[in-house]
């Protein structure tokens, strides 16, 4: 792989995923492509390099954008955000939102559904605090074979060891053949769509938002962009929940700390946030200027 198209990958995978790759991440790119080789009938990255900038290659460099991107997700990771959300933010948004009876619950970068999904069950465990209420989870990536295996609820035993209660795989699972299967009312509980952060937020007015271990691996003017994006997508009392390494702190002055939470949990600091990306529905389009960007870069690695 030449200077020049890893200069390219690396500019696709910024535009597609906000992923920031270094120079030390040459091997990382390549194990994660090679597979794609095979798969097109192509014989080096050269070739995907050049094929996946034909303007008619939008699913090719799809391809390259999840193949790269990192996908994972268990349930009730890290478990403190999943305990304040039962113990503190759900009681609250009961009493907030008396007058409506509609909770609303984003999850982005939700890869194959483990997130989304244990907030589902949790959300099941409250239904008698819950009685009349209406609550929405929306559950979004950019990652349309990780969306597939969300929609199917269907994980692996070693899939369910990780993070999920013994309990709730015996009460919210069906033993398949292949696996562990979510029960079907849980399942419908989620609606799953296709959006990228990079580009759009699915709606406004979400109480709250989950957007957790996404952040880490953008660069800061990225990371300012899908924050702006957020605040503008909350309600102006809801609650964003990011991953415990993740801050907006000299980001985004549109969030302060929540009080008495674990690391990650934000409020927004004044009502009133306006959209400030753009809003748009779960899809995402080729950008034709990127495109026409990133094939001079090409251009140039080949002179």
């Amino acid at each position: 792989m030449t200077r020049g198209e890893y200069a390219y990958f690396q500019a696709l995978l910024k535009e597609r995923s906000g992923l920031n790759l270094g120079e030390d991440n040459r091997s990382l790119l390549d194990a994660r492509l090679r597979p794609l080789l095979k798969e097109f009938r192509l014989t080096s990255l050269s070739e995907l390099a050049a094929a996946s900038i034909r303007p008619e290659a939008e699913y090719l460099r799809s391809c390259i954008a999840q193949a790269v991107t990192v996908q994972e997700s268990y349930f009730f990771r890290d478990k403190a955000p999943f305990e304040f959300f039962a113990e503190r933010i759900l009681p609250a948004l009961v009493v907030a939102r008396r007058a409506t009876q509609q909770i609303r619950i984003w999850c982005a970068a939700a890869a194959t559904g483990q997130e989304p999904y244990s907030l589902a069950m949790l959300i099941a465990e409250h239904q008698a605090e819950l009685d009349g209420y209406s609550v929405e989870i929306h559950a979004t990536d950019y990652a349309k074979d990780a969306l597939v295996k969300a929609r199917k609820g269907l994980y692996s035993q070693f899939e369910v060891q990780r993070g999920l209660p013994v309990s709730f795989l015996i009460k919210y699972f069906d033993k398949r053949e292949k696996g562990w299967e979510l029960k079907q009312d849980i399942r419908a509980m989620v609606k799953f769509g296709e959006n990228n952060l990079m580009h759009a937020v699915p709606g406004r007015g979400f109480d709250v938002i989950f957007c957790r271990n996404v952040l880490i691996y953008f660069d800061e003017p990225t990371k300012r962009k899908v924050l702006a994006g957020l605040a503008g997508a909350l309600a102006s009392d809801g609650w964003l929940v990011l991953g415990a390494a993740e801050t907006t702190t000299g980001l985004c002055k549109d969030f302060i700390i929540a009080s008495d939470a674990p690391r990650g949990v934000y409020r927004l600091a004044k009502h009133g946030a306006t959209l400030t990306a753009r809003e748009a529905p779960c899809c995402v389009e080729a950008d034709e200027s990127v495109l026409a960007r990133n094939a001079k870069r090409l251009a140039g690695a080949k002179r």
